[in-house]
């Protein structure tokens, strides 16, 4: 299976766990026990295949830790290795300065016996390592010498390999070896590893193994998210968001839950394409175009009042009850009676409170005082009072009366309503979470340190109290809605018998054209 630059940034950003997903075979980089956790294996699998890629085969790198210890000891046996006592600060502070290790130079078989006493838990953590003896002259950072094995005090329990092992190899000496003796073909990743390809040939080369051809694509960037792992997981420890599968995230699980369809994600990265350009930042609402057109196709229109104001028809008996068919699609045709749902209209009804103003224009669209629209799939209605707060300003209910021929033609205002499913009875309560892009700036990552200042403090708006037509009371959770003149609904996990909760997926405007202009 080839991994696409954007799916790939995508998955990598779910945790700490890396997955490789190299032409059919898939292979988690497990070579730290501390960051790896059952539930990133079996989330990134399941998450896989939710996206429809079923891989050839899954490995682990914990799979070869006998194989990589023997390598180990045959890259020492061969002068390329050598077991160093210097502090993390020590190592840095001399690779920095370009200058060898103490115990470079030290006796072959002094190595080969420290580094079985490393193994055997004899040495205390921090207080060894294996390192590579590559190039401390070179102009690449990433041939100074690259530790390839450090010690993890009492056994760390790994939960892949068990309590096996004390010493843990490094991803910069397992990641080619593992690639070499899973003979994959072509090693995928992205541009920051560029600078690796020397020492990843430089290893294979020294222990005589074959080589496979090492290729560096671009990362996915996208205005008004933040793509870094690193970044992305101070999110989240830090609660700045709802954890991994927050729907602002730009992460696979939070796409999910946000109800974006693997069929748009495909599609997105498709479009994109394959590029060694590290400069491009793609649009966000080049992805939402593809959200829209699936969901376009797929979600049933509803209504829904996320700000519901009262209309009482005074000229429609109270208690009286009446159904009308609503389109759950654009073109349905009356033949089709799966293509409708059953709408109840009653002399109580509830618009949202932007959709009145006491005041008219010309460019207002919604009800006021004296005039007349029309309710969606229902009546014209035309304002005849307004009744209002002890401060004379808040608008407590509105009367209205309806035409029941049908025959007023308003000029303007089609909206969207919910009426009370019978006398006394409160429309359907629904919470509604409207999530908008989680960084005021385009490219957040420009803003250094001050990137965290930049989150938007109306990513996510929560409304408790709206109100849903009634046929969507036993919605499932991943069911997908247009609620009709606001957006993209799903229903969200946080969901219970007593209340839906709906996760607004994308909005209805489209500013993107296809065309990229």
């Amino acid at each position: 299976m080839f991994i696409s630059q954007g799916i790939a940034t995508l998955l990598k950003s779910f945790g700490k766990q890396r997955i490789a997903l190299i032409f059919g075979t898939g292979r988690y980089d497990d070579t730290n026990p501390e960051a790896e956790k059952k539930e990133y294996i079996d989330h990134i699998e399941e998450i896989v295949r939710w996206m429809g890629w079923e891989p050839f085969k899954i490995t682990y790198t914990s799979d070869y830790f006998q194989d990589l210890y023997e390598l180990a000891v045959e890259l020492i046996r061969r002068g390329h290795a050598y077991v160093d006592h210097q502090t993390p600060e020590e190592i840095k502070e001399n690779r920095e300065k370009k200058m060898n290790s103490p115990w470079r130079d030290r006796p072959i078989a002094e190595s080969l016996n420290l580094f079985d006493e490393m193994k055997r838990g004899m040495i205390e953590e921090g207080k060894a390592t294996l390192r590579m003896k590559q190039d401390m002259q070179s102009d690449n950072f990433n041939m100074y010498d690259l530790i390839a094995y450090r010690i993890k005090a009492s056994f760390t329990p790994h939960p892949h390999a068990g309590d096996k092992w004390c010493i843990y190899p490094s991803y910069d000496y397992s990641h080619c070896i593992v690639d070499s003796l899973e003979n994959i073909t072509h090693s995928l990743c992205t541009l920051e590893f560029e600078t690796r390809r020397a020492s990843y040939y430089w290893l294979l080369d020294a222990l005589g193994l074959y080589q496979p051809y090492v290729w560096e694509y671009s990362r996915l960037n996208v205005t008004n998210t933040m793509m870094s792992k690193r970044k992305l997981n101070r999110l989240v420890t830090q609660h700045w968001v709802d954890g991994w599968d927050d729907p602002r995230l730009m992460t696979l699980a939070g796409l999910r839950r946000r109800g974006v369809t693997p069929k748009s994600i495909n599609d997105f990265v498709r479009g994109i394409g394959i590029t060694r350009s590290d400069c491009s930042v793609i649009r966000l609402d080049r992805l939402e175009y593809h959200i829209r057109e699936e969901l376009n196709k797929i979600a049933p229109r509803t209504m829904v009042v996320l700000h519901p104001l009262k209309v009482v028809i005074t000229n429609l008996e109270a208690g009286s009850l009446m159904d009308l068919d609503a389109k759950k699609w654009p073109d349905a045709q009356l033949e089709d009676a799966s293509s409708f749902y059953k709408v109840p209209f009653s002399n109580i009804v509830y618009i949202d409170h932007s959709d009145f103003r006491m005041q008219d224009s010309k460019d207002y669209y919604g009800l006021a005082p004296g005039k007349s629209v029309l309710l969606r799939y229902a009546f014209p209605i035309k304002c005849t009072d307004v009744i209002l707060g002890d401060d004379k300003e808040t608008i407590l209910e509105v009367r209205a009366e309806y035409d029941p021929s049908k025959r007023t033609k308003p000029k303007v205002g089609v909206l969207h309503w919910v009426a009370e499913p019978s006398p006394g009875v409160d429309p359907l309560k629904v919470e509604v979470r409207l999530f908008d892009k989680l960084f005021l700036s385009e490219n957040p990552g420009e803003l250094g340190d001050d990137w965290l200042s930049d989150l938007n403090p109306e990513s996510k708006v929560v409304i408790p109290g709206a109100y849903a037509v009634s046929s969507v009371k036993n919605a499932a959770v991943g069911d997908r809605f247009q609620f009709e003149r606001l957006g993209y609904f799903v229903v969200d996990k946080d969901s219970t018998p007593e209340k839906l909760v709906f996760n607004r997926t994308v909005t209805l405007r489209d500013s993107y054209s296809k065309s990229g202009k």
